[in-house]
């Protein structure tokens, strides 16, 4: 029950605070088909972050909470959030009118971009912001059981592993407007596959590194190589945050040089310089960079179990870029194509 109480908790706190907490209101790139204008967003993603994650060390210091609470109580959470995915999954979804099969719909979604309380809950964000909080709370938690088990010899992977991720999630969330530019906002509906996956997926299995090797001693990583496993997140940091960058610019304003360059697309339309000249999905290369970069900084390179999170991207990604690249092809018609022919990489450069 402690586990179910946990995860009721922050899920509501996350909603509360980001109801109440003062924010900014910004366009996106959808266009609302009722008004025929850009959706509106209200983003307080970071402040958020930190009031929550705040409030979490606060109930731990004063003593309310243990420092490893949610990690001895990882599965009872994880069973609950997985609880609450399914439950929010079904309600979003069949409360809408039927696009496909009851299957696809479920898993698929129903509803493009549904928003409440004009347009200051926003579904899709809110869900992202659930889950990155979530996840935060749950490394934070798995950090301290493994400190509290090896106070002796604590490993500075695990610290530098978890502040990667902590970089990771607060650059997400101080670039919330640049992400409403993305695919999931532009492509996505809101099922299962969102709805569930940032409830449950996201908080919780992108953690499954510290999840499976918290417990274990200090591997004595060499610090040479725990620098290598910085050097390889920033270069992946490097390429999707440049990537996604140069195209919120290019959307934005077209005349706009990004790092000093200017943009060359194709009709004005299709962009084929900078990081979109090396190849079509450059930011997908730079996940899963990031994620091998988290991944080997535990120190146990060995162990599969961490390399779940980036086999995940590749499971993602790699399908996704063929469904992206289709839905281009379709909106673009032969311009798609000239780009292809330009930059025939689909998401590593010389490679694929």
């Amino acid at each position: 029950m402690l586990g179910l109480l946990y995860v009721l908790v922050i899920y509501a706190v996350v909603l509360a605070l980001h109801l109440v907490v003062p924010g900014r209101w910004v366009d996106g790139y959808v266009i609302d088909p009722k008004t025929n204008k850009p959706l509106r967003y209200y983003l307080n993603g970071l402040r958020v972050f930190f009031l929550t994650v705040g409030a979490w060390a606060g109930a731990c210091w004063s003593g309310l909470l243990a420092w490893d609470a949610f990690y001895v109580h990882r599965w009872e959470m994880l069973a609950s959030a997985c609880a609450l995915g399914l439950l929010f999954s079904a309600a979003i979804v069949f409360r809408a009118p039927k696009v496909k099969g009851v299957l696809a719909d479920f898993y698929l979604g129903r509803l493009d971009n549904p928003q409440a309380l004009g347009g200051r809950l926003d579904a899709k964000m809110w869900l992202y912001l659930i889950g990155a909080i979530m996840l935060a709370l749950n490394l934070y938690s798995f950090a301290a059981a493994h400190l509290l088990a090896h106070r002796d010899d604590p490993s500075p992977g695990v610290f530098v592993s978890t502040g990667l991720f902590t970089f990771f999630l607060v650059e997400y969330l101080n670039f919330e407007e640049v992400h409403l530019y993305t695919y999931d906002f532009m492509a996505e509906k809101v099922g299962f596959k969102l709805g569930w996956g940032c409830l449950t997926f996201y908080p919780f299995f992108y953690a499954v590194g510290l999840w499976s090797q918290a417990a274990k001693p200090n591997p004595h990583t060499p610090t040479w190589a725990l620098l290598g496993c910085g050097v390889l997140f920033f270069a992946g940091w490097t390429l999707a945050r440049g990537a996604n960058l140069q195209k919120f610019h290019f959307k934005r304003d077209p005349a706009r040089k990004f790092l000093g360059m200017t943009a060359v697309a194709l009709e004005g339309r299709v962009l084929v310089s900078g990081f979109w000249g090396l190849s079509r999905h450059i930011n997908y290369l730079g996940e899963l960079l990031m994620a091998s970069g988290i991944t080997l900084a535990l120190g146990y390179p060995g162990s599969w179990e961490p390399w779940l999170y980036p086999l995940y991207y590749v499971v993602l990604l790699f399908p996704r870029q063929f469904f992206d690249d289709r839905r281009c092809a379709a909106k673009y018609g032969p311009l798609w194509s000239e780009y292809v022919k330009k930059v025939p990489y689909r998401i590593i450069p010389f490679v694929y």
